[in-house]
């Protein structure tokens, strides 16, 4: 009985499947999905040669055959019938969530492959939603109006983003609109409950009726989601980390080349150098006679933060600030340009380089400190103010020990 089932199930995805040929004879060869609408039909090319895991995933789930998807989602259609719940005009429509409000799951989730050379340049984008980090992707998709830089694995230099990290965007591209633009431009335009509550779910339910799946030429044809899911999917995340450490060696040997340039371009300086093993580099620009501080006590420091090329970024020194353009009368008449307190040990928020260098310090010293970028604010950077892996430069001095 069962296979009679499955033998009628594959028929019918067949004789759908020419239908829809017939109904679009100008595709060329490629794996396409027709998202059917209350507002009308999106057509979307999906790059299963790029990325097969998050194309087999969507696929799978649209045919009614995800190995991983929960037991009352076996054997139909999992997209028929369900909303975009989150709508922003502009910005994106987003839908896939059995639950219709952002946190439904078909019971599982999955580390979505990625591929630089798929990005949210354009509207039309069709890509995951997640929940953050790449293993937390499901059945979420969201189709752009407008490029969506922010959402790439891969920043604008070319380099691979911290996307395990939390609150880093990263999202996996696995299609584009070919015919529909204007139906997606039609959704995000519906009246929404509240933006300014951030609750972009429409009034009136806009419904994805229907999903089909489309096979043009041979390897389309061939394509079998569950199978590519369930064989390629294990590897995702370990090519994820092979790429990310390639990176990471590279970029930390760019850092001690760059460290190594600093203390050349700095031979002027003939104050003590402590060259630390961690990275971080440092010259004393003035030693004084002051007290070198317990770990038990609190000190006042000073400092001006500098980009490589000499950007100044931040700085406690008014003087500085006016000096190179970043005087800011907010800050002044907030009293903000003044020394900050912190305590005298490990347990300082600071970041490691310059918890480093301060350790190193008596008061009444000053010096000048090359920060690598992991010993900075790291892959992520602080945006916006610090762009990910970023190497400083900082001027401090101890200014005194706080009452």
């Amino acid at each position: 009985m069962i296979k009679k089932t499955l033998t009628a199930i594959v028929v019918l995805l067949v004789l759908v499947n020419i239908s829809c040929q017939e109904k679009y004879p100008e595709l060329e060869d490629g794996l396409y999905a027709e998202i059917e609408t209350s507002k009308g039909t999106m057509l979307a090319k999906l790059f299963y040669d790029k990325v097969p895991v998050t194309v087999a995933n969507f696929v799978a789930l649209a045919e009614g055959n995800h190995p991983m998807a929960a037991e009352q989602y076996q054997g139909k259609p999992f997209y028929d019938s369900l909303t975009f719940h989150r709508v922003m005009d502009k910005f994106m429509i987003q839908g896939g969530d059995p639950q219709g409000d952002g946190r439904g799951t078909p019971g599982y989730r999955f580390a979505a492959d990625f591929s630089p050379e798929l990005k949210h340049d354009k509207p039309g984008i069709l890509s995951m939603a997640n929940a953050g980090g790449i293993n937390t992707n499901g059945s979420q998709f969201f189709i752009t109006e407008a490029p969506y830089a922010r959402g790439n694995f891969f920043d604008a230099n070319g380099n691979l983003k911290p996307c395990d990290q939390p609150r880093v965007s990263c999202h996996s591209v696995f299609g584009e609109l070919v015919k529909g633009l204007e139906v997606q431009d039609s959704i995000s335009n519906v009246e929404v409950v509240n933006p300014r509550a951030r609750n972009h779910k429409p009034v009136e339910d806009v419904y994805i009726t229907k999903v089909t799946i489309i096979r043009k030429g041979k390897e389309a044809t061939f394509f079998d989601a569950p199978k590519v899911f369930e064989e390629e999917m294990p590897k995702v995340e370990e090519t994820f980390r092979s790429i990310r450490d390639e990176a990471k060696k590279k970029a930390e040997d760019l850092a001690k080349k760059a460290k190594e340039d600093w203390l050349k371009k700095n031979e002027s300086l003939d104050g003590r150098r402590i060259d630390s093993p961690t990275g971080m580099a440092m010259i004393f620009t003035h030693e004084s006679d002051g007290v070198k501080p317990t770990s038990a006590q609190r000190v006042n420091i000073d400092c001006a933060g500098y980009f490589e090329d000499g950007t100044l970024f931040w700085t406690t020194w008014k003087e500085i600030a006016e000096k190179n353009g970043k005087y800011d009368e907010r800050q002044d008449k907030a009293g903000q340009y003044k020394a900050f307190t912190m305590p005298y040990n490990q347990s300082a928020t600071l970041v490691a380089g310059f918890r480093e260098a301060m350790l190193n310090m008596k008061v009444g010293d000053k010096a000048r400190v090359f920060i690598p970028y992991y010993l900075g604010y790291g892959e992520a950077g602080r945006a916006p103010l610090i762009p990910a892996r970023t190497n400083l430069v900082f001027d401090i001095e101890i200014a005194s020990i706080a009452e």
